[in-house]
């Protein structure tokens, strides 16, 4: 996969997608058993300044709102351009996904259709936003939300959704099937995850649940879903509205 982010500060992603995970998923990793047998990345990412698209000498790409206001708005012209530019630098065709609070909330079906994508184009916007008639032109796009919250611009929402998506692609983890088990994800059935628990044993007088220590499988399981079940119905009982079994 191919991941786009035109952006206003590029510097914000530097840190993030040379670390963890996002780092190992963009780099060749050889298996530990065997060194010859490498898997090649499985992501790559390329982060452009909005401001290279700019067209005056101060690389300026707001101005205030019509009808007046507080903030500044960015201009069509630049996100148009960038676009452009961006989506010709390589031939795979890229879904545009524009990070705003006024987007579809984000959900975990949500980030494993787009992990199937073949490349992705994320647009942080900024200030009060980006010229509707631009994101109107840019069409068909997607519009995400990450939570019903406002923040100072599209950056942290695009590296949430980049790591939500990447730990998805296959190699990214090291071990895959962590993925399908967590918290809203199909081997979890949608539901909250259930608790873990690992070495020591007993811990300030709290003894771990003897059932996880049995070795018998078939009741850790059971067990297992029976505690995703209570914790998502203290937590989240939205999540168990279309479940039969409530």
């Amino acid at each position: 996969m191919r991941i786009d982010v035109l952006t206003l500060f590029p510097e914000m992603f530097q840190g993030v997608l040379s670390s963890s995970i996002l780092k190992r998923a963009a780099e060749p990793i050889a298996h530990p058993a065997d060194p010859e047998n490498v898997r090649p990345p499985v992501v790559s990412y390329h982060v452009t300044n909005l401001r290279d698209y700019a067209d005056n000498k101060h690389q300026k790409v707001d101005q205030p709102s019509f009808g007046g206001g507080p903030g500044m708005v960015i201009q069509c012209q630049p996100v148009w351009d960038g676009v452009q530019a961006v989506q010709a630098m390589d031939e795979r065709p890229a879904t545009r996904i524009l990070l705003t609070p006024q987007g579809v909330p984000l959900t975990q079906p949500i980030v494993e259709e787009l992990a199937g994508l073949p490349r992705l184009l994320m647009i942080a916007g900024h200030y009060e936003g980006i010229d509707e008639r631009v994101i109107e032109k840019l069409a068909p796009i997607r519009e995400i939300s990450v939570g019903d919250y406002v923040l100072s611009g599209g950056e942290l929402p695009a590296m949430t959704l980049i790591d939500a998506v990447v730990r998805l692609l296959p190699g990214a983890l090291g071990h895959q099937g962590s993925a399908h088990q967590d918290s809203f994800s199909p081997g979890a059935k949608r539901l909250l995850d259930h608790p873990h628990y690992t070495r020591p044993r007993t811990w300030e007088g709290i003894e771990a649940p003897e059932v996880l220590l049995s070795g018998n499988h078939a009741k850790i399981e059971a067990w297992r879903k029976e505690e995703a079940r209570k914790r998502t119905e203290e937590r989240r009982p939205d999540l168990l509205k279309d479940d039969p079994l409530v």
